[in-house]
């Protein structure tokens, strides 16, 4: 069975650093690309990050440049998204997305994960 698994998320203060996971099973991340989107309550949902699983293309949002960075752990079958200088506008519902294009588009992925919930409020 394909699934994503997205962990890590929970409550932290503004300006801490968290790191989420996503991990895949019942495929492997070769040949994928990886997104990260997330989810404010009473918004849409928007891209945040996104890596090829050769590591060779990373692309991030205006608001994640300079703050988040993306890796992939391929032993592992594992991507992460590592932020650091939360802020309050950071609170959402994280998602790990897989698909064979590297893009921000949510319609560019075909497999999701259910969420972690990342608050940042003091």
């Amino acid at each position: 069975q394909v699934r994503l698994v997205e962990s890590g998320g929970g409550l932290v203060q503004p300006g801490d650093s968290l790191t989420v996971s996503c991990t895949a099973s019942g495929f492997t991340l070769n040949y994928y690309a990886i997104g990260w989107f997330r989810q404010a309550p009473g918004k849409k949902r928007e891209w945040v990050a996104g890596i090829r699983s050769s590591g060779d293309s990373i692309l991030y949002a205006d608001s994640a440049k300079d703050r988040f960075i993306i890796s992939i752990d391929r032993a592992k079958n594992t991507v992460y998204l590592q932020m650091d200088t939360l802020k309050s506008e950071d609170t959402a519902v994280y998602y790990c997305a897989a698909g064979w294009i590297c893009s921000s588009s949510s319609s560019r992925y075909d497999y999701w994960g259910q969420g972690t919930q990342v608050t940042v409020s003091s």
